[in-house]
Parts: structure tokens; C-alpha cells; sequence
């Protein structure tokens, strides 16, 4: 009775994300360096224009359902495409280069949002999503900080810029550099923020390198930096329970105890764990995880659809330009010392 009651209640409001995120979804198919993700929050702003000064009460529910739930479902489903096998026998070499280039984005995103005071929440999410994985970083941690629509939004079109960047200039300073096909691998896995741009931009330098098959050695180095989403979300969810406990002492109003890491803990992290091990331990093959990885991508798309109906243009334009500055500083660092580590294990 209570589910039949909600799914009336948030019918409507999934069902406007579900028409905007098919269009988005084919745009994404056949524009794979913007993604679809990105025409989502870019169809759901345009809608939200045009239904401003109208009664949405109805839509609502749904809507915030669908940027709140739904995106935890595509993280958990994501983890159907990691075989753990597979990344700890390809992936392992590329581990200090990972380590190393997480390290950096997450050290210059908190220098800078001191320094530029940046709010915390934007410059998490740009450093993680720099670091990790892009958008499904972002997916991941948006909840554990319980970072808002606008921001999440904020963070998606930075790294948007990057990875379009990345996917075009990247396989021709591969070249220019004298990279192997394994060093550009490496450096595709490690330096292009998003899964579609690694792929595009390790296809490209496929293409200028007949026989070089870079892509396969690049993907599964992004799928090792995939796992990086599970201690850092836990390690936030940690600080999270820190700050609620000192802003209740602080405030007097609660008091600090009734705060637990329960309360806040990513929950949706340990399904994705599961499925991740479901992969591994039954050597899933692809034609059953593909699809699964697939609808994991479309729910990205159906949230980001939701983001971007709750998302002010205006407001998102005005305050872009000091995330877009540490976006830039992020990746041009990542990149760096990308390279810097191949230069010294050798690979390079």
C-alpha cells in the first residue's frame, strides 16, 4: 500500500526526467565526447525555463527522486561492469600512477577552495570527479555530502569542458611527446576524467597508430580508478559525522550523540561492492553485464535530466568561473604527474 502511494507520487515527476533522458541518451550515442549526461542537464535547465511561473507541485516528488535514488541505483549497478580479476592483474602497474594522480586533485581542490573559497561541496566534487571517474564519481559522492542539484550540476559541466579538451588534444601530445602505445594507455587511464573521453581519446590515437590497441589497456586502467570510489566515499561519509558532531555542539540545538555514522553512511557503496564481487566470482560474461552497464548509464542520464530541472542557468553561469579555474588546475596537474610518474617507473 505504502510503495503503491509513492510510485503515484512520484509518477509524474519520473516519467518528465524518463521523456528528457531518451533524447539526451541518442544525443549522447552519437556525440560520445559530450556524453549523455551532459545534453541531460542541458535538456532538463532548457525545460525548467520554460516551466518557470507554472505549479510543478506534481512533478516535484519525482523529481527528486529520481536525482536522489535513481542516481544511487546507476552507482550500484555500476559495479557490474568492474571484474576485480581482471583490474588486479591488468590494473596493478597503473596503481602508483593512480594513487599519485588522486592524490593531486583532491590536494589542489582543497588548496584552492581555501584559497579562492570555493564552497567545500563544489570543490569536492571537482576534485573527485577530476580524479575518479567523472560523473560516476560524482554520482557516487553527491550523496554522501549531501551535495544539492545546482552543484552537482556545477561540477558535471566543469568536467564536461576537460574531458571534450582532453579527447581532442591529448592523442596528438601523446605524439608530440614520443609516448608508447602502453604510455599513452596509461596516460588516456589516468590523466581524461570521464569513461566516454578515455575512449575517445584512446580510439583516436588507435586510429593514428594502427595496431597499437591502446583502448583496451586505458579501459581497464579507468576501470581501476573506478575503485577509488569506495574508500573515498567512506572516508567522506567519516568527515561528514565530524562536521554534524561539531555543528551540533557548536549550535546546542542537537546534541552531538544523537549523530551516527548510520545515519549518513553511502549504504548504496556496499551494493556496489557486491555486485562488483557478483562479477568477479562468477566471471560474469559480458553479455550479461553489458546491458546491466548500460541501464547503469541511462540512470545516470535520467538523473542528471531531474539535476537539470532544478538547476538556475543563470546562477550556474555567474558563479562557474572559479570551478572551471580548478578544474583546470586539477587536470592540468593529474596530467603532469601522469606523466612525471611514467617518466620515472620507466614506461614512458
Amino acid at each position: 500500500m505504502q510503495l503503491a502511494q509513492s510510485m503515484r507520487t512520484n509518477a509524474r515527476g519520473i516519467a518528465l526526467c524518463l521523456a528528457l533522458a531518451l533524447p539526451a541518451w541518442l544525443l549522447g550515442k552519437q556525440f560520445e565526447v559530450v556524453g549523455g549526461p551532459v545534453f541531460a542537464i542541458l535538456i532538463g535547465m532548457a525545460v525548467a525555463l520554460l516551466l518557470r511561473g507554472r505549479d510543478t507541485a506534481a512533478l516535484e516528488p519525482g523529481i527528486k527522486y529520481t536525482s536522489k535514488k535513481v542516481l544511487q541505483y546507476a552507482v550500484i549497478l555500476l559495479g557490474f561492469g568492474l571484474n576485480l580479476a581482471q583490474i588486479a592483474q591488468v590494473g596493478a602497474t597503473s596503481l602508483p600512477i593512480i594513487i599519485s594522480t588522486i592524490t593531486t586533485s583532491l590536494v589542489i581542490a582543497f588548496v584552492l577552495c581555501r584559497a579562492l573559497k570555493i564552497p567545500s561541496k563544489i570543490s569536492t566534487l571537482v576534485g573527485v570527479g577530476s580524479s575518479i571517474c567523472g560523473g560516476s564519481a560524482i554520482a557516487a559522492t553527491a550523496p554522501v555530502i549531501d551535495a544539492d542539484d545546482e552543484e552537482i550540476a556545477q561540477a558535471i559541466s566543469v568536467i564536461f569542458l576537460f574531458n571534450i579538451i582532453a579527447a581532442l588534444i591529448f592523442p596528438a601530445l601523446g605524439g608530440m611527446l614520443g609516448l608508447t602505445n602502453e604510455g599513452f594507455g596509461l596516460f588516456a587511464g589516468t590523466a581524461v576524467n570521464d569513461t566516454s573521453s578515455v575512449t575517445a581519446a584512446a580510439s583516436a590515437w588507435d586510429g593514428m597508430h594502427p595496431g597499437a590497441n591502446t583502448l583496451d589497456t586505458a579501459t581497464v586502467v579507468k576501470l581501476t580508478r573506478t575503485l577509488a570510489i569506495i574508500p573515498i566515499t567512506l572516508a567522506l561519509a567519516v568527515l561528514q559525522l565530524r562536521r554534524a558532531k561539531k555543528a551540533a555542539a557548536a549550535g546546542g540545538t542537537e546534541s552531538a550523540g544523537t549523530f551516527s555514522l548510520k545515519k549518513i553512511f553511502p549504504y548504496f557503496i556496499i551494493f556496489f561492492v557486491l555486485a562488483s564481487v557478483i562479477t568477479t566470482v562468477f566471471a560474469l560474461p559480458s553479455t550479461v553485464t553489458a546491458p546491466i552497464k548500460e541501464l547503469s548509464k541511462f540512470f545516470i542520464v535520467m538523473a542528471m535530466a531531474a539535476i537539470g530541472l532544478n538547476t538556475d542557468l543563470v546562477k550556474l553561469v555567474r558563479t562557474g568561473g572559479k570551478p572551471i579555474l580548478m578544474g583546470l588546475c586539477c587536470w592540468v596537474g593529474i596530467a603532469a604527474v601522469s606523466l612525471g610518474m611514467q617518466h620515472m617507473l620507466g614506461i614512458w
